[in-house]
């Protein structure tokens, strides 16, 4: 009887605490997806900039993050209210406080700090106030605990740069952005303020309901009783007014848990499209933090169908469509892209509508490259919307193709070609259409086009390749709707990377306007800072692999696909030439090194699949394996490089699964090696695709043999359509390789046998 009323007694206990009773004598906690999130993860950067513990729903407008210098820091910068920029700090701040004056924003020491995708809680240790967090889409609520004191509390708001107007129960403001850009607040208390007023340097004016400019703050004041004070608060790109509207639309109360478990909901059904089993905890935490990362932007403006529009500075109705922003293109449209057109293609199509109004509201008609919040900032190298778009139509997604290929073709053509500039098409882009080519400046040779920024060159081997990959896309889109010329005429320019190679050394070389080459020249280190004076943030060992649209062509151009292995070989083993501290001063973007490949920076992520196309297909399936176990770990340093709002993550997401998308545009996707044992993705369509690796672990690594559908398999990659309607791929793994399976010519991916 003892016996049975204990093990009732257990099944309570498992059920109150979310635990399942197994047979035997263990309990397992039953995780969901959001519980494998780890926002720490890669917070320690290598060195550039890090991750960043955000706290949001999916591709929701309001997202925070805590204030500090990073995450060794010791000290919070106040309490953030919303980051309207991926690297940006919060447009508010509140700070909650006992003292009787304090600065607009005040400086905390914490400790007992939790992150979760869909919740915060921290306690600050001098004022001995704990504090809880919860968002929704555009609303959020904070839970500050004074606890015991004998004094009285407060609440200090502030706007960095725009206004702040204390009102009957509540406080709204605006604080400005670029590009004429603002965001309103609007908020309340459960406990109503007993008085109120504006912080002028360093004194309460309890008179004043109103300030405006620099660190403009209201400050509330609460009983002394007050033990605890709820607040809740809308964000807005339109009005204060809106703001308000969101507010009450999203939050009807100041419950803490039900919002939370509301934002948990949502989180484990986003994250829930891909169920993993098998891998350590660890392996799956990293795999969920990373599909966590991928969620993170673009970010959806509307507002009850209406957004406001950096691009030309009004606020448009959406028609039904959200817009989307806030998207580094550059970035993203390596497997970001692919990877949300697999699991939600009404987003998919949805971003890229945005961009396409983005286009129109700009009046030039160009396609965006770097949309944020505040506009098209215009960053990075080359124009690469057009390959999210020939990726989408290459997949079946229906838009308006016609006008994204206009809008497309007048980026590349009508826009400089010069990194980091938004200006029209100048010196060295008349030269790339005459020359095919964009040239190099000669040691000592001054610059001659103003288009050209001062510290980001011209970056001519980055912008050429770049370049050449676009127009390719272009000649795609084209010849889906029937242009034959113009396809023709793009797919000509898309062999333009031709015209930098140096057969002597078989590297992409830069060249002068007169066709000589740049020498004496050290592929690891000429280029100065970033080698961005010819390559763009990584040195010339990355540049000779960046034709993803014609990998066959480049193995001919090495001499065939035995020197293209050695070549490749050779760029994991080559030695950094320098110490690391000198290797790094010149090229920081350039870590994450295996010999002189970069895990930490994108151009490089297509590079450990091109043993694919060479016949070599288990050095693919080593490479990925070494990489995703030697970089990408659930720590602080789990992430070698910057983490660009999801453009990494989603390489490393691909990867885990045990496929991915060389080459956006052309609808395939390679093999590698997978992380689990069984992966079941639910796509857009509602269909599954399964993938089953049997026997995989970390030293079975390499592939004996597939079936893909039921189907024996001996292809490195398969079509999108083989799993748009689901479907199954079974791979069955081993500890050596098998090097007979994927190596006939005619199996090799489609990019390796020309256009």
């Amino acid at each position: 009887m003892k016996k049975i009323s204990f093990l009732i007694s257990l099944l309570g206990i498992a059920l109150l605490v979310g635990c399942t009773v197994r047979t035997g004598k263990d309990i397992d906690t039953v995780k969901k997806p959001v519980d494998y999130v780890n926002p720490y993860m890669g917070n320690i950067s290598h060195l550039l900039v890090p991750t960043f513990p955000t706290i949001h729903l999916p591709n929701s407008m309001l997202r925070v993050y805590p204030e500090r210098t990073d995450y060794t820091s010791d000290l919070l910068n106040g309490l953030p209210m919303v980051v309207t920029s991926h690297r940006g700090s919060s447009a508010f701040n509140l700070s909650p406080s006992l003292q009787e004056d304090c600065s607009p924003i005040v400086t905390y020491s914490y400790d007992n700090e939790v992150i979760k995708p869909y919740y915060y809680k921290v306690r600050l240790e001098d004022e001995q106030i704990d504090v809880e967090y919860a968002p929704s889409h555009q609303s959020a609520l904070y839970s500050i605990a004074f606890g015991s004191h004998d004094k009285q509390p407060k609440l200090f708001v502030n706007s960095r740069n725009g206004a702040i107007r204390i009102g009957e129960g509540s406080v709204s403001g605006f604080q400005r952005l670029a590009n004429n850009t603002q965001v309103y607040l609007y908020m309340e208390t459960d406990i109503p303020f007993q008085e109120s007023g504006i912080l002028k340097q360093g004194k309460i004016e309890f008179t004043e309901k109103e300030a405006a400019g620099e660190n403009a703050c209201a400050v509330l004041s609460f009983p002394m009783s007050t033990k605890v004070v709820n607040v809740r608060y809308g964000i807005s790109f339109i009005s204060e007014g809106q703001a308000e509207k969101n507010l009450r639309r999203e939050i009807k109360d100041y419950d803490m848990a039900r919002l939370a478990k509301r934002g948990r909901d949502v989180w484990n059904t986003a994250l829930g499209k891909i169920e993993v089993d098998g891998g350590s905890e660890d392996e799956k935490s990293v795999f969920y933090t990373s599909l966590y990362r991928v969620f993170e932007r673009p970010v959806c403006i509307s507002e009850d169908g209406s957004y406001f529009s950096a691009f030309d500075g009004k606020v448009h109705e959406d028609g039904g469509t959200p817009f989307y922003t806030d998207d580094w293109i550059w970035d993203t449209y390596r497997a970001a892209h692919p990877l949300r057109l697999l699991l939600d293609e009404v987003a998919e199509v949805d971003i890229i509508k945005s961009y396409l109004r983005m286009a129109e509201q700009m009046g030039n008609l160009w396609m965006p490259t770097f949309p944020e919040i505040t506009g098209d900032s215009r960053r990075m190298n080359s124009n690469h919307a057009v390959a999210t778009v020939a990726d989408a139509a290459a997949k079946g997604l229906q838009f308006d193709l016609e006008k994204a290929y206009v809008a497309c073709r007048k980026g590349i053509e009508e826009k400089t070609l010069a990194p980091w500039s938004g200006a029209p098409a100048g010196w060295i882009d008349n030269f790339y259409k005459k020359n095919g080519y964009i040239p190099a400046l000669q040691e000592g040779e001054q610059e001659s086009d103003p288009n050209v920024h001062p510290f980001e060159k011209r970056q001519p081997i980055a912008v050429t390749l770049g370049t050449s990959y676009d127009q390719w896309c272009l000649s795609r889109i084209a010849d889906m709707l029937g242009r034959k010329e113009d396809a023709a005429r793009y797919l000509k320019c898309a062999y333009n990377y031709r015209n930098v190679y140096n057969a002597k050394t078989a590297f992409f070389h830069p060249k002068d306007k007169n066709g000589k080459w740049i020498e004496p020249f050290d592929y690891r280190f000429s280029g100065g800072m970033g080698a961005r004076e010819y390559y763009g943030e990584n040195n010339g060992w990355i540049y000779r692999w960046d034709v993803p649209h014609n990998i066959a062509d480049l193995i001919d151009l090495m001499g065939g696909c035995e020197q293209f292995i050695a070549n490749l070989d050779q760029t994991f083993s080559e030695s950094l030439g320098r110490s690391k501290y000198a290797f790094y001063a010149q090229l920081p973007d350039h870590t994450g090194n295996v010999g002189q490949f970069s895990m930490a920076n994108e151009p490089s992520m297509h590079v450990p699949y091109l043993y694919n196309y060479a016949g070599q297909p288990w050095k693919t399936q080593k490479r990925i394996r070494q990489l995703l176990g030697t970089w990408f770990r659930n720590d602080l340093m789990g992430m070698p490089g910057d983490e660009d709002g999801g453009g990494m993550s989603a390489f490393v997401v691909f990867s885990a699964l045990g496929f991915y998308p060389v080459t956006p545009g052309i609808p395939t996707y390679n093999i590698g090696s997978p992380i689990f044992n069984r992966v079941r993705l639910t796509l857009s369509n509602g269909k599954t695709f399964e993938i089953e690796a049997q026997g995989v672990s970390a030293e079975n690594k390499y592939i004996q043999s597939v079936t893909l559908n039921g189907e024996r398999w001996n292809k490195p990659w398969f079509e999108h359509a083989d799993i748009k309607d689901g479907g199954k791929l079974v791979l069955i793994m081993d500890k050596y390789p098998n090097r007979t399976w994927g190596v006939a010519k005619e199996d090799v991916p489609p990019s390796a046998n020309g256009f």
